[in-house]
């Protein structure tokens, strides 16, 4: 028995909003690792810690256009695929 992924173009509406509540949810989670090392007293490894935590989680929301083309470029793909398959099968 063949399975198939059938995907509609209002599938790219949620794919949309996945971006954009994850790039919300990662802004505040730096704000609040900000305020946690602006608790801490300098040059511990706690606020070390935190601090190269920040600077991971701050590398996260520079991807998310990469992240964001590559799922659009790849449902365009599979989109043409499928259409060239119909049609010349």
């Amino acid at each position: 028995m063949e399975q198939t992924a059938k995907i509609d173009i209002k599938d790219l509406l949620t794919i949309g909003f996945t971006f954009v509540v994850l790039g919300i949810g990662l802004a505040y989670g730096l704000q609040v690792l900000a305020d946690v090392k602006a608790d801490m007293t300098t040059n511990t490894d706690e606020w070390n810690a935190v601090g190269n935590t920040t600077a991971a989680v701050a590398k996260i929301p520079q991807k998310l256009g990469t992240v964001a083309t590559i799922v659009m470029a790849a449902v365009i793909i599979g989109v043409l695929i499928k259409y060239l398959w119909v049609r010349f099968n």
